[in-house]
């Protein structure tokens, strides 16, 4: 088991070893990998190994990448401390969406816990496994019109429930999947298709990877409906005289409605402000300060999230120092290996700065940074936000050894999406941007175009 485990460990370390050959390096190096993904992979390879620790791992993280670069490389922004304050003053708005939403959705979580909405389910759900495979149904579907990091806590709220708080850990991966790929083929679903939307890429260019979506539901929703199934089945009956609180699910409705009004509204009327502030984020706690009278908000619970949710800041931060400043040429090849990368580096930098290079199919790009994040427990700020509820779940190597299936839903989903579809570029930049051409599996010369110029990103520099 021991050996079992490490070896899981030293494969997280390899594919983040592999992000660092996204890049364009400009400072020292050792065996032509600058010393911050280094630093970024000792980083997750303690992650991986201490498991118990990963708050003061990835503390310790991104501080010895954030002073390395004060000392020596310096910033975008600048050198020293003052171009470490400019980085920061780049990102800090999604940072706060990040954090504000982690904290405020654990809010959301326990209400809609404490509604009994969960409770009284088994009255409409079968009894076996299928009753587990419609719940991360319910997932995917929810997923599609708000957060992901939403969907993926109101999922981890009904388990609790419905499975008496003995979730298997291949079920937890699956509901971080099912949330994953529920935002994947949304412009609202998930931050980067969101990043897409306000790039220019129209939703229905998005919504494509609905099949790669779907796929990848079918796939690791059945597997993980059967590992729950086998180790604590679905209640069976509801509890007679369970009455739903009804204050607490308005509550809810208040929350998710004004966060998802917001995020269009913004994005939509407004895409040049969505970087100066994180309206999100805000939207959220506005919802849960003048919610206040209806129900007392449990308060106890931002203590109980507070340390997962600052080591999701933390990792999100150490990726956005990394050197990254060109992807391989855009082609289906390069797309499928940003899945594998998404699974330990930040997706949200790896998306805008495939919008910058321009040239790709978007659908199979957003499925490939959206979804590939399941893959390990922190991939995606919804398995960081689960995780929090599930401390147990905080292990990459059982997360690997049970969750297997989301690998495999992964690549299952991706080459359906390629067999049905075929690679067809759309490149934001028309008048300059490469153009793969259309097949579903291209020629070498058609697989590797010349890098196409870079356009303006709003998320990322």
């Amino acid at each position: 088991m021991k050996r079992s485990f490490l070896s899981r460990a030293a494969a997280t370390l390899v594919l983040a070893l592999t992000a660092g050959a996204v890049h364009a390096a400009s400072g020292p190096t050792i065996a032509g990998i600058p010393i911050e993904f280094i630093l970024f992979a000792l980083t997750l390879l303690g992650v991986a190994l201490f498991h118990n620790q990963t708050f003061y791992v990835a503390l310790t993280g991104v501080l010895a990448v954030a002073l390395y670069k004060i000392a020596v490389t310096g910033f975008k922004t600048g050198a020293g401390f003052a171009g470490f304050a400019g980085h920061l003053g780049h990102e800090w708005v999604t940072l706060a969406n990040l954090f504000a939403l982690l904290m405020g959705f654990a809010i959301l979580a326990r209400h809609f816990e404490k509604s009994h909405v969960p409770v009284i389910l088994p009255k409409y759900l079968p009894d076996d496994w299928k009753g587990a495979f419609i719940l991360l149904a319910m997932v995917w579907v929810i997923s599609s019109f708000l957060d992901n990091i939403a969907a993926a806590m109101i999922g981890g709220a009904m388990a609790h429930q419905l499975f008496k708080a003995k979730v298997h850990i291949g079920y937890l991966a699956g509901i971080v999947a099912a949330s994953n790929a529920g935002g994947a083929f949304s412009v609202v679903g998930d931050t980067t298709t969101t990043l897409m939307w306000i790039a220019g890429v129209a939703p229905g260019q998005v919504f494509e990877a609905v099949i790669a979506s779907a796929v990848a539901l079918l796939i690791s929703g059945y597997f993980a409906a059967k590992q729950q199934h086998a180790y604590s089945p679905i209640l069976k009956n509801a509890h007679q005289h369970t009455h739903v609180d009804w204050g607490r699910i308005s509550i809810v409705a208040v929350i998710l409605v004004l966060a998802m009004a917001t995020n269009i509204v913004v994005n939509s009327k407004f895409p040049a402000q969505a970087d100066a502030f994180p309206f999100l984020g805000a939207a959220v706690w506005v919802a849960i300060l003048i919610t206040i009278p209806v129900r007392r908000h449990d308060w106890e619970v931002l203590g109980e999230s507070l340390k997962g949710s600052l080591f999701l800041v933390f990792l999100v931060t150490t990726a956005s120092m990394m050197p990254v400043e060109s992807l391989p040429a855009a082609s289906w090849q390069t797309a499928f290996g940003l899945g594998f990368v998404s699974a330990v580096f930040d997706n949200i930098p790896l998306t805008a700065l495939a919008l910058k290079q321009d040239g790709y199919d978007w659908g199979f790009l957003a499925f490939a940074v959206g979804f590939g994040g399941s893959m390990i427990w922190f991939g995606s700020s919804a398995g960081v936000a689960l995780s929090n509820m599930y401390p147990e779940a905080k292990s990459v190597g059982q997360w690997l050894r049970h969750g297997w299936h989301v690998a495999v839903a992964y690549v299952a989903g991706f080459f359906c999406l390629l067999l049905l579809l075929g690679w067809h570029p759309e490149p934001l930049n028309k008048g300059n941007a490469a153009v793969v051409p259309a097949a579903v599996v291209p020629m070498p010369a058609a697989a590797s175009p010349a890098p196409p110029p870079a356009i303006g990103s709003p998320g990322y520099q």
